[in-house]
Parts: structure tokens; sequence; C-alpha cells
């Protein structure tokens, strides 16, 4: 069942097109994350399929009586407005009549008689919201919002992209669409949000450059390339190996038409007398042949190895740090001592103290206690998460010129500003764009160049990734695995992180950090191990604390009556076919469907198979003890 239908869509900015003749569309179920360089018009193609913004042609259209939401890369908000306002600020009366319950018992009115309470609940009833207000309060809560009479104009960016999240998420709508939405928040939400929408029945549409995000949720990638769409039927995984075959089989077709396209000129300067109608075909075939012969294969890759100044025995030492705001202590008698090419990245939730210590550590931040100790021959680069800004007109070449006109390598030879663009992405055609004209991508690119022209042996970074698409992402990371200097990395990007931190700091909580020897996937399986050894160790102790009590059965009733034994007998079949049961509805939920209601059939029996099971284990353990 088609959900969405984008017929021939086109859309230019004076006069230059972003896109030109787009033509795909979305099914029920379906999941699909839309990628391509920073600048491509993947936002713009959000807004017009979401209608903030019009096309120059062609038409969007979503199948009849479905809901959609939209997610802003950055959403907007009315500055009066509190959270529950935003969330709850929708024509729907479902949400509405959950709102006010909600609102009645966070803080009761005195007017408000028994009767329009009666009323409340009739209504609550009447709409079946009592599992919907459940379902309300788990989303709320797993976004860490729980005080729904704060002003939206309080909060920071990260709790802003949380209630967004959170007005779209509790709509439940058919469709989703969601431009970058892992941008500003924790680790540990992006993964719950990875899990929630993965199980979700809805079909999605997503801008994000978050790897593990698209492995983990998307079953189709498409991606938007010299204004032409290559469609992916699969997960991130199974994108990069079939990108990697097209671009083998392009290169081999561009190959083959250059060998031919010789013979053809050739052909073209010894006939001109063959230059008539009959040979009309083969003139066009020239034309097609260098159109081919032309094609743009670069693959952009970075292998460039800046010489920073040379790092002394003393890189950096952070003495019993302490800052606090109010009662909010941020750093607690914190220290370290960092060595060359140290490579650490620190993670915790959005709040903790992560970009204090940051700019604890560049100066910025005046500390209650403690002491910061540079080398002298340690050169600090620090990427803020602040947006670039410049005076207007200002050229992109003029950004990086200010600080270097030239750049000097490793092996001793130097490369021009403008050569140093053009390995970050920024063809020529692009310097003397003003930088106002910039994609948010783009500009964020641009800011991190500047801090890495300089030529630091120490690199700071607060969330780099924020805004980059995947392939300045590769380029970046090319680059920093080829970093002589130290580096500190804060990103709620796990694959970024990965790939560049060998030990992380972990924020527990306020003012309490952790140095855990490993990237963050080696963190995740050991909080998973934990959580499992606690699982088992408190089943361990509810069994023995059930012994005594199973214990005084057996006294009571040393064998089993001959009705327990067959009770025991078929529970063990019983359990057997629900088991089958179930691992057989959960590979058909894998494999997917256009059948919305099927899915939600298939839910709901797995989630009444599991509590049987339950039961019925719990049971078959209390008669096995006995016999």
């Amino acid at each position: 069942m088609n959900y969405l239908s984008v017929e021939q869509l086109a859309k230019s900015y004076n006069e230059q097109p972003l896109f030109n003749d787009l033509t795909f569309g979305i099914s029920q179920g379906q999941k699909v994350a839309l990628v391509g360089k920073n600048g491509c018009g993947k936002s713009t193609l959000l807004k017009i399929i979401g209608g903030l913004e019009v096309a120059d042609s062609g038409k969007v259209v979503f199948r009849k009586g479905i809901k959609v939401g939209y997610l802003a890369q950055n959403p907007e908000f009315n500055r009066h407005d509190t959270i529950r306002d935003h969330i709850f600020n929708h024509d729907n009366e479902l949400l509405s009549t959950v709102s006010a319950y909600e609102q009645f018992f966070e803080s009761p009115n005195p007017d408000m008689s028994g009767k329009q309470y009666e009323q409340l609940a009739n209504k609550m009833e009447a709409l079946n919201a009592w599992d919907f207000e459940s379902q309300v309060k788990q989303i709320l809560g797993k976004l860490g919002i729980h005080d729904l009479e704060m002003y939206v104009d309080e909060l920071s960016g990260g709790q802003k992209k949380r209630v967004a999240m959170a007005a779209v998420l509790v709509e439940k709508p058919d469709f989703l669409i969601l431009d970058e939405p892992t941008n500003h928040l924790d680790i540990e939400i992006i993964e719950w949000l990875e899990k929630y929408l993965s199980t979700q029945a809805m079909s999605l549409l997503l801008v994000t450059h978050d790897r593990y995000f698209l492995e983990g949720v998307t079953n189709e990638i498409i991606e938007l390339e010299d204004q032409t769409l290559y469609f992916y039927k699969g997960n991130y995984s199974y994108y990069l190996e079939k990108k990697s075959e097209r671009k083998s089989m392009e290169a081999a077709e561009v190959s083959k038409a250059k060998n031919l396209l010789v013979k053809e000129l050739d052909w073209l300067r010894r006939m001109p007398k063959a230059r008539g109608t009959k040979a009309k075909y083969r003139i066009d075939a020239a034309h097609e042949l260098m159109e081919v012969a032309a094609k743009d294969l670069h693959t952009d890759s970075l292998t460039l190895k800046i010489r920073t100044k040379r790092q002394g025995k003393k890189i950096l030492e952070l003495h019993h740090l302490s800052k606090a705001y109010d009662e909010l202590r941020l750093l607690q008698d914190f220290s370290y001592t960092f060595t060359r090419k140290d490579r650490v990245g620190i993670v915790g939730k959005n709040g903790i103290g992560k970009t204090t210590l940051l700019n604890a550590i560049t100066g910025a931040t005046a500390l209650d206690g403690g002491e910061v100790v540079l080398g002298e021959t340690t050169q600090i680069g620090y990427y803020k998460q602040e947006e670039l800004v410049c005076a207007p007109g200002t050229r992109v070449i003029d950004v990086v010129r200010e600080v270097a006109e030239v750049v000097t390598l490793n092996d001793g030879a130097t490369i021009t500003a403008a050569q140093f663009l053009n390995h970050f992405l920024f063809p020529h055609a692009m310097h003397q764009t003003p930088v106002e004209k910039l994609s948010g991508g783009e500009k964020r690119r641009l800011q991190l160049l500047r801090v890495l022209i300089d030529a630091p042996n120490f690199l700071i970074l607060d969330e780099p990734t924020n805004d980059l698409d995947i392939l300045t992402m590769n380029v970046l990371e090319d680059y920093l695995a080829n970093f002589e200097g130290s580096l500190i990395i804060v990103s709620h990007d796990r694959y970024f992180m990965d790939k560049l931190t060998e030990h992380l700091f972990v924020y527990k909580a306020p003012g309490e950090i952790e140095d855990f020897p490993g990237n963050y996937s080696d963190y995740k399986n050991h909080l998973d191990q934990q959580e499992k050894e606690n699982t088992i160790s408190r089943k361990n102790k509810e069994k023995n604390n059930e012994k005594p009590a199973i214990a005084a059965k057996i006294e009571d009733k040393r064998k089993l009556s001959y009705k327990e034994k067959k009770e025991l007998e078929s529970l063990e079949v019983e359990i057997a076919d629900l088991e089958s049961t179930k691992k057989s509805i959960i590979a058909k939920m894998n494999k997917g469907s256009e059948n919305h209601e099927e899915l939600m059939t298939w839910a709901a029996q797995i989630e009444d198979l599991s509590t049987q099971l339950e039961h019925k284990e719990m049971r078959w353990l209390e008669l096995s003890e006995m016999g």
C-alpha cells in the first residue's frame, strides 16, 4: 500500500538547480533514509514533502486519511508556550483529553467537582485513552521530559529537540518525516529512539548522518547525488556494498567510453565528408560518449598529514578541578595527565558537565578550584558547538585565509588554502561563495576547517558531527586518524567515537567521572554485561527467597499427585509450542508487512504469548521442584 508518491519534483535557488525530475514512492511500513552531500537538497526535499516549502514543479501526494508527522532539523517554538502547550497543542481530541486528565492529577483544581472528574474519566473510557495515556507517559519519560509547565524559552538546544520529538511521537503518525533527529540528543536517548522507531509499524523518511542509527532503523537508502536518485533496498551496510559496486561499474563505463571516444573523434576528424544524414547517428553517439567520458568520478578521501608543532614531554595536566553552578557541581576534584597522541572520548547526558570540562581546559570557564597546566609546546585547537558567524559578504576562501594562506605538510611540502578547501569537499567553484549562502552543514564544515588549518597539536572537538553529511564525516575521520597530536572528542555519534577514541571519560553523574579503557562499543558491552549479571543475581536472590516456601510445600507433600504429574508433562509441551509460535511470529514481523492491521495483531500476539510463557514457566518451576 503506497503512502507517499513524489512525481517529477524540481527545485532551484537563484537559477541554481538543487534537483530536477525526482520521482519515488514510499509504502506502508517502509523505513527510508535519504543520504547525500551537504547542500545537495536533502532538507529542502523533506520540507517540500512536509508542506513547509513549495516545489518549482512536480507534486507530492500522501495516501488519503493517513496522519503525517514532521520533525524539522531546527524546530521552531512559540517562546510563550510551556512544554505542555507545545506537545499537546494539536487538533486531536484524544491528546487534549489525556492532557486534561494528566493536568488534573498533577495540579488538582479545587473548583473541579466530582461530577466533572467523572465526566473526564468517562471521556477517557469512551476514547479508549488509557493505553494511549500510558504510551504518552512512556515517550515523555524516555525523552527525559518531566516538568510540563516549564516554558520552552528556558530550555537548552538539546531539551528543545526532545520536546519537539515528543510532540511528533505522541501524535502516533502513520508517516513520520525526520530531519537529523539525533542532533543535540545524548547517546542514551538516541539508542532508545533507534529501538522505538525500528519496532513501530509507521512509515519513515529520515535524513541522518548517524551510521549506527541508519543500520538499526532503515530498510532502504535513497541517495541524492548530482540531482539523481539511487535506490538501495537494504540498510546502511547493504548501501555501502552496493554503492561500491555501482562506482566500480561507472568507472568501467567511463574508461570504456574514453577508449571509444578516441576512435570516434579520429573518425570525425578524418571523415568530414561522412558527416551527412546517414552518419548523424554516429555523431550523436560521439556526443553521448563525451558526456560519459567527462563524468567526474572523484572519490573524496583525505590522506593529508599537516605538520603540527612538536609535542614536548608535558602535554596537559588537570589537577583537582572543581566547578559548581549554585548547588549543581559539574566538576569534583577531577585530575588527569594527558600523554602524547592521547585519544579521549567524553560521554554523558546533556547538561551533565561535558562542555564545562572543555571550557575549563581552554580557560573559557573560571574554575572554583584546581589548576590546568599546559605544556610549553601544546597548541590547542577548539571546535565549539556555536555556528560560525561572519560579516555579510565574507567569502569561503576569506574565512580560511584569515588563519593561513599556506599549509605545511609532514613531508615539508606545502599546499594553498584553496587546495586545502578542495580536500575538505569545497570545490573551486564554491571558494567565492558568500558564507551566508552555505547550508548549515557546509557552515559547520568550514568552521571545522578553520580550526584544523591553524595546525594545532591538541584538538578539542565539541559535537563536531552535528549537521555534517556522511561523506564529510568520512573525510574528517580519515584526517583525524592521521592526526599526530592529542585528541578530545565530545560526540553523540557512536560510530565516530568508536573509530577515533581509545578510552572514555564517562559522566556517571554531575561531577562523577569514570576513566573507562576502551571505545563506546566496549563501554556499551560492559554495561550490557553488568546488566546481565545484575539480572541473574536478582533472579537468584528471588529464587533463594522462594526456597523456604517451596521447601514447606515439599515437606507437606513430597510427591506429586497423579494430576500434578500430568500437569507437569502437559506444561513442557505447552511451553515448547508457545515458544515455537512466538518465534515464528517474530520472524514474520522481521520480514515486514504492508498490512498495518496485521503488524499490530502480530505485536499483540507476541505480548500475549510472552505473558502466557511467564505464567507457565513459573508453574513448571514450582512443580518440578516438588517432583
